[in-house]
């Protein structure tokens, strides 16, 4: 991305999407962290979720996630609309699928704002869409020998 004119150096305030992905290799909290940092933010908000070890009651070995082919496609049309409708200074989502153990991070997404509440507001909104739109589903596989697919 180019410098804006008025702040050299910076991204350009005018596209705030500064990495989505969906990714067979293991996430970095620090990757994102730093994807959305912005001398005009004064609040980042950042939310990882990780594989448990149960769900509904059940011990959970491990998980798998699959996406579909469009899902960087509606990944980015969640981040751009979080984007219109918060003061976003920068955003950055990343999923991972395949096979994860307990304890492995499944997905983190950033925001960062001129104020906390609106970094706060953004992120839930941001994962909660991702969560609800984009094509990704879970593959539990429990310690009795069952399976469930979430999402599907």
């Amino acid at each position: 991305m180019a410098p804006t004119h008025d702040h050299p150096g910076e991204l350009a305030a005018t596209d705030p999407v500064r990495l989505l992905a969906i990714r067979d290799t293991p996430l970095s909290v620090d990757e994102i962290f730093a994807a959305v940092g912005d001398s005009a933010a004064g609040g980042t908000a950042l939310f990882v979720g990780t594989v448990r070890d149960h769900d509904g009651g059940a011990d959970v070995d491990g998980l798998g996630y699959s996406a579909h082919p469009t899902a960087e496609a509606q990944l980015r049309r969640v981040a751009e609309k979080v984007a219109a409708d918060f003061p976003v200074r920068a955003l950055a989502a990343v999923h991972r699928v395949g096979e994860l153990a307990v304890g492995d991070l499944a997905v983190v997404v950033a925001v960062s704002c001129p104020h906390r509440a609106e970094a706060f507001e953004a992120c839930r909104r941001l994962i909660d869409d991702l969560k609800s739109e984009v094509p990704i589903w879970k593959h539990q596989k429990f310690s009795d020998g069952t399976e469930d697919w979430v999402g599907v």
